[in-house]
């Protein structure tokens, strides 16, 4: 009998618990770990910032569906993870043994990489539904007194499409109220241009999120490195291709959401052999790590290097599509090593991406992710922000009901009109 735990319960964890759990032994068992006692479906965190969305919405306790499968879940954040133990110690001190782990967390939100950046500085965040929350807190507010927006995404950050997607909410909602005249807005990202998106550009992404913006009136500073954040204001170096500085901002702001820089959560943190020196979890190409061979991690804590270098430096953004391929790549992995045999299955490292823009959006696929490709497609309509809306409620859907089944590939790629993947 093993006891496999899975650290986290997001879009990761999820689906993880339940495929582990379809593959597991009848003897195994099966836990989950989480600091949030509730799934956040965290796409979904832009409209929540300007009250499209309520939390209740986006949000459902985790307990009671994990039990219908005959999950366990344990409600309380790890402390530390102690691989030379397989232990975790959990916030309250207790400690729970396995067999088998998955590292399926969040990353920690490095805000304070950059002085004032962040909710508890004078900038905002949609990276979880608590930030999107306060957002939409002063967005009322904002609109009674309409001024400058700065919106973007910091050196270091990973994860693009959230800046452009609120970037464009905020622009629509804007519009709906008839004030957009009175905000000048302006995209600050360490991008080396708009539309790189961490990836190196998907298709024809530079011309048409060029074109989007200028159709927006958005201005925007690539290869931005934000030095520091004041109240109303922001401090931006423009940087060359070379990497020297070409201009320094100030910018005024009366709203401002930047995306932050990620690290590894405080849990694994400088742990030798399990992460690279920002703390994500180092893993070989079956998702397990090449020293604790019992340890496996999936999503957005996986250590996966920059596409390119650029001036100002850019993470890899780790998309749902890519997550559920890891996480199928695991739990079969896992179910090898219970049968005492090597793991054979790897994850698809393909991008597939539905970017809502509040009225419309823009949807591309990169296969695979790191170039050269095989596909490499951008598309901007309408068609892309109904499918969003469309792919949130049955995503939510299918994670109540503990669904296994590659959601991302059935759903998305049916929308786009791709039917295989190569």
């Amino acid at each position: 009998m093993a006891h496999i735990v899975i650290l986290g319960a997001g879009i990761g964890g999820m689906p993880m618990a339940y495929e582990m759990k379809a593959l597991a032994r009848k003897e195994d068992t099966v836990t989950v770990i989480s600091n949030n006692d509730y799934f956040q479906f965290t796409p979904s965190n832009p409209w929540a910032a300007v009250h499209w969305r309520t939390r209740d919405e986006v949000t459902f306790p985790i307990a009671p569906y994990l039990a219908k499968k005959d999950i366990h879940f344990i409600p309380l954040g790890a402390k530390r993870v102690h691989p030379d133990q397989n232990k975790i110690e959990l916030m309250n001190g207790e400690h729970v043994d396995y067999d088998y782990l998955v590292i399926a967390v969040g990353p920690k939100l490095a805000f304070d990489e950059v002085p004032g950046l962040g909710p508890t500085g004078f900038t905002h965040s949609v990276c979880t539904i608590d930030h999107a929350e306060k957002s939409s807190q002063v967005w009322d507010d904002f609109c009674a007194a309409p001024g400058p927006i700065v919106v973007g995404a910091v050196q270091g950050a990973s994860c693009y499409g959230p800046a452009y997607e609120y970037a464009m909410i905020m622009d629509t909602d804007l519009r709906r109220r008839k004030i957009r005249d009175k905000v000048p807005m302006t995209f600050v990202t360490a991008e080396p241009y708009i539309g790189h998106l961490g990836l190196g550009g998907v298709g024809d992404s530079k011309g048409m999120m060029e074109s989007i913006m200028r159709d927006r009136h958005i201005k925007w500073i690539c290869n931005a490195k934000v030095t520091k954040v004041e109240a109303g204001k922001m401090f931006v170096a423009e940087h060359n291709d070379d990497g020297t500085v070409k201009k320094e901002h100030e910018l005024p702001f009366s709203y401002s959401m930047m995306l932050p820089a990620f690290k590894g959560i405080d849990a694994v943190f400088g742990i030798e052999g399990l992460t690279n020196p920002r703390g994500m979890i180092v893993a070989d190409p079956y998702q397990r790590n090449p020293k604790y061979k019992n340890i496996y991690s999936v999503g957005v804590c996986v250590a996966i290097p920059p596409v390119e270098v650029t001036p100002v430096p850019t993470g890899t953004p780790k998309t749902g599509y890519m997550i559920e391929s890891m996480v199928t790549a695991t739990a079969h992995n896992i179910r090898l090593a219970l049968d005492g045999k090597e793991p054979e299955e790897k994850a698809t490292w393909n991008a597939i991406c539905l970017a809502d823009f509040g009225d419309t959006g823009a949807a591309f696929v990169a296969l695979p992710q790191i170039p050269p490709r095989n596909t490499n497609w951008f598309k901007e309509g309408k068609w892309v922000h109904l499918a969003k809306i469309a792919f949130e409620k049955y995503f939510i859907r299918k994670m109540k009901n503990g669904a296994t089944e590659p959601m991302y590939e059935r759903f998305i790629l049916k929308t786009m009109g791709i039917t295989k993947l190569k």
